[in-house]
């Protein structure tokens, strides 16, 4: 991704809901002033969107469906530190990527991201790599606002990128290569300006979320419920609003005898969408010495889900356990999010 800095290292038709703003031909209807005095937190947005179907299809080990709605302003992170995206004139649609695992249907958060280039008649219309990015209806994608000549086909071409972080269990020898695919896309702004939009007038600003959105054909960036969690739990904590649940692997196919292994599980609170492109740091003491302190590598696996984790030298399964917040998720954020999990906290557990 060379827009983004990191301190951790067919066609188909259907509507949902998509928080977000932003028609560059209504924008006092579709991008309404924001909540003032939001909290330092997940809160409730202005409003939601629709969101049209452009299409899916398979690209190598992965599949990708793609999304698109009105234009959006949105907030992009370096650091501890935002700054917004406004919509520009030329900005005809918000296109969103989705990746993931078609035999286990687990989202797939791929750190090197996505590359998206739209044409017509074979001209290159658009070209970008659309942010990593988190929404409360959408959870984990791939979004940005991209250019159209009018109504019309096109195709839309996606590299997918291979991935980078560790991957456990089923997944390990996985996601080795990138791979790329197309999607045709037919174009209406008569089909865009009937996507349906719904205020909260009386509720944004609330701390809360929308509901993801379900949809048939593609599934929802999800983290698994803290109880149900492989491994020993040994907590949950809350810190910058994100949630944190940290759970202790004895036995796991991919241990040597005498390892175990920490895996610390990152989600926002109401929805459980993971927290991707964070950096954490470790501790881990056993019979009052310390076995482990070093960085939390984010990694992969069906049953984790996306979380940071270590293999610790010790078959101890009574540990005390410190994790330590160094870059909070450098994913981009759609309205309700982008004033949340900006700090970095300490736990113990």
């Amino acid at each position: 991704m060379n827009r983004r800095r990191f301190l951790a290292s067919t066609g188909l038709a259907g509507a949902s809901l998509v928080a977000g703003c932003g028609s560059f031909q209504s924008q006092s209807t579709r991008s309404p002033p924001l909540v003032e005095n939001r909290p330092d937190a997940t809160y409730r947005p202005t409003h939601v969107e629709g969101m049209g179907m452009a299409g899916m299809a398979q690209a190598g080990d992965y599949m990708v469906g793609l999304g698109y709605s009105f234009p959006h302003r949105f907030w992009t992170v370096t650091g501890t530190d935002t700054e917004r995206v406004d919509i520009r004139d030329a900005d005809s649609i918000h296109l969103m990527a989705t990746v993931w695992d078609p035999e286990t249907e687990m989202v797939l958060p791929i750190s090197a991201g996505v590359a998206i280039t739209i044409e017509r008649d074979g001209e290159t219309v658009d070209e970008k790599s659309p942010w990593p990015m988190i929404s409360q209806s959408m959870g984990f994608h791939y979004g940005d606002n991209y250019e159209l000549d009018g109504d019309g086909l096109y195709t839309v071409r996606v590299r997918v990128n291979a991935v980078s972080d560790r991957r456990l269990g089923a997944f390990a020898g996985r996601f080795d290569d990138a791979a790329e695919t197309s999607v045709e896309f037919d174009f209406a702004q008569s089909a865009l300006d009937e996507l349906s939009y719904e205020a909260f007038s009386e509720t944004q600003g609330e701390r809360g979320a929308v509901d993801l959105m379900e949809m048939s054909m593609r599934p929802v960036s999800q983290t698994p419920v803290a109880d149900e969690l492989p491994g020993t739990l040994l907590g949950t904590k809350k810190g910058s609003d994100g949630v944190y649940a940290a759970t202790w692997l004895s036995e796991a196919d991919f241990l040597a005898d005498g390892e175990s292994y920490l895996a610390v599980s990152v989600r926002t609170p109401y929805n459980r969408v993971p927290l991707p492109m964070m950096s954490l740091d470790g501790t881990v003491e056993t019979g009052g010495e310390t076995v482990f302190d070093d960085a939390l590598g984010a990694a992969l696996h069906p049953d984790l889900g996306y979380h940071y984790g270590a293999v610790v030298e010790t078959a101890e399964s009574d540990p005390s356990v410190g994790v330590d917040v160094v870059a909070p998720s450098q994913t981009s954020r759609h309205e309700g999010y982008e004033t949340a999990f900006l700090a970095t906290p300490s736990f113990s557990f």
